[in-house]
C-alpha cells in the first residue's frame, strides 16, 4: 500500500526536476542567443562604418609638369631646393581646369576646384620629381587624391539633397564630380595609405604607418623581456621556492597586479621611466616597459598553471633515473608546459596590444608624421590612433576610425586564434 502511494509523488519530484533542468538550460541558451545578439550587433556597426575607410577617392589625371611652374628660372640643376618649394596643386588644378573646361580667369571657380584636391598632392608630387627630375617638361599620367569632402560626398556619406549652404559641396563641384566619375577619370580605389601614411590634419593623407610600426616595436620589446622574466620567475616559484611567508606574499602579489587597472602601470611607466630615467617621452622603449610590467603577472600565472598541470609521474620518473632537479625541470616539465606557456604569452600580447590607457600617460598621444627609425624616436600605437581619430570633429576621420579599429580586431583575432592553435597542435592529455 505504501509503495502505491510513494510512487506517484515520486513521479511528480522527478517531472518537477526535469522541468528545472529544462528552464536552466533554456536561460542559459537565452543568455547566449543575447550575448551573441549584441556581439553580431556590435561587429555590424564597426564593419557598416569602417570598411568604406579601405577605399579612397581617387583622380587619375594627365599632369604636364610645366617647367614655367616649377623652375622658371631654370635653377633646379645648381639649387635642388626649388623643388620643394614649387607650386604642385597649380599644376594639378590647371590640369582639372582644361578636363572640365573652366576658365582659368575665373577665380572662384578655380578655388573650387582647389578645394577638390587633397592638399597632400603637394608632398606626393614633389616626392615623385624629386626622384624623377627628368619628368619636368613631360606629361604624366598620375593619381592624385581627392580632398576629404569630395570623398565622403562620393561614398554617399553626404545627404547632397539639402540646400547647397547646408553643405560642404557646392552644387557646381557636384557637376564636375558627375563628369569627372563618367569618364574614370573620379573613381574608388584601395587605400593603400591608410596602411602607409602617417599622422596629418588631413584625413585623406591620414594613415595608421606610424602606428604600426610602433606597437610592432613595443611588441617586440614586450615579448623578449617579458617572456624570459615571466617563465623564469613561475619555474621558480612552482619548482624550486620552498614555502614561506617571503614567498606567499610574492605570490599574492603578483596575483594582485594582474587585476591592477592598466592606468596604474602608465603612472608607474610615468615616474620611474620618463620623470627617473630620462627616457623620451612618447617613445616606444618606454610604451614596451611599460606593457612589460602589465604583461608579466599574466604570463607568469599561465605558466605556473602550465608547469602544475604536468603530471608529478613526469618528474618523479625523471629524477627516480637520477636526473638531477634543474635536468627533470628544463628536460622533461618545461618542454611539456611549453603549450601553455607560448598560450598564455600570446594572450598576454594581446591584451598589450591593445591597452590605451597607459600609453596616454607617457605621452604616446603625440603627433607624429613620420617613421621611428628606432624604439628610442617618437611613435604612437593603433589603440591611441584610434583614441585620436575618434576625438576629431570632422566627418573623414569618423570612417577611419571604424577601419583602424577593424584593423586592429584583426591583429588581435589573428593573435587569439593562434593561441587556440598552438595549444591544439601541442597540448598532450594525460
Amino acid at each position: 500500500m505504501s509503495n502505491v502511494v510513494q510512487t506517484p509523488r515520486r513521479d511528480i519530484g522527478l517531472k518537477r526536476r526535469y522541468r528545472a533542468e529544462r528552464r536552466f538550460r533554456a536561460y542559459g541558451l537565452l543568455a547566449i542567443g543575447v550575448g551573441l545578439l549584441f556581439l553580431v550587433i556590435l561587429l555590424w556597426s564597426i564593419i557598416a562604418q569602417g570598411l568604406s575607410a579601405f577605399q579612397q577617392t581617387t583622380m587619375t589625371l594627365p599632369v604636364y609638369f610645366d617647367e614655367h611652374i616649377i623652375d622658371p628660372k631654370g635653377e633646379r640643376l645648381t639649387n635642388p631646393k626649388v623643388l620643394i618649394t614649387a607650386n604642385y596643386p597649380l599644376l594639378v588644378r590647371n590640369t582639372l581646369a582644361d578636363k572640365l573646361g573652366v576658365d582659368k580667369n575665373n577665380h572662384g571657380a578655380m578655388r573650387e576646384l582647389n578645394r577638390m584636391i587633397s592638399g597632400g598632392v603637394r608632398v606626393e608630387i614633389r616626392k615623385l620629381l624629386v626622384e624623377h627630375p627628368d619628368y619636368i617638361g613631360q606629361t604624366r599620367t598620375i593619381d592624385v587624391l581627392a580632398a576629404a569632402d569630395i570623398d565622403s560626398a562620393f561614398k554617399g556619406q553626404i545627404d547632397l539633397s539639402v540646400p547647397e549652404q547646408n553643405r560642404k559641396v557646392t552644387d557646381r563641384q557636384i557637376g564636375w564630380m558627375e563628369k569627372l566619375a563618367s569618364d574614370g577619370t573620379l573613381h574608388k580605389a584601395f587605400n593603400k595609405g591608410l596602411f602607409t601614411f602617417g599622422a596629418s590634419s588631413r584625413p585623406e593623407t591620414s594613415g595608421l604607418g606610424v602606428a604600426i610600426i610602433g606597437s610592432a616595436y613595443m611588441m617586440a620589446i614586450v615579448l623578449i623581456l617579458s617572456l624570459p622574466i615571466g617563465v623564469a620567475t613561475a619555474i621558480y616559484l612552482e619548482e624550486f621556492a620552498r614555502r614561506s611567508r617571503f614567498n606567499d606574499i610574492i605570490e599574492v602579489n603578483i596575483n594582485n597586479l594582474a587585476a591592477v587597472p592598466s592606468i596604474v602601470f602608465g603612472l608607474l611607466g610615468l615616474s620611474i621611466f620618463i620623470n627617473f630615467l630620462h627616457l623620451p617621452r612618447a617613445s616606444s622603449i618606454v610604451g614596451g616597459l611599460v606593457l612589460t610590467l602589465m604583461t608579466l603577472p599574466t604570463i607568469i600565472i599561465a605558466t605556473r598553471a602550465a608547469l602544475r598541470a604536468v603530471p608529478p609521474s613526469i618528474r618523479d620518473a625523471a629524477l627516480g633515473l637520477g636526473a638531477s632537479k634543474t635536468q627533470t625541470v628544463f628536460g622533461h616539465v618545461l618542454p611539456l608546459a611549453l603549450p601553455g606557456i607560448l598560450t598564455g604569452t600570446i594572450l598576454g600580447l594581446a591584451r598589450a596590444l591593445g591597452e590605451t590607457a597607459p600609453l596616454l600617460l607617457i605621452g604616446m598621444v603625440a603627433f607624429v608624421a613620420n617613421y621611428p627609425a628606432t624604439p628610442m624616436e617618437p611613435a604612437t600605437a593603433l589603440p591611441v590612433q584610434i583614441y585620436m581619430w575618434a576625438n576629431e570633429p570632422e566627418r573623414a576621420f569618423n570612417e577611419r576610425t571604424f577601419g583602424a579599429i577593424i584593423i586592429l580586431m584583426a591583429f588581435l583575432a589573428i593573435m587569439n586564434i593562434a593561441a587556440v592553435l598552438l595549444r591544439r597542435k601541442f597540448e598532450r592529455r594525460w
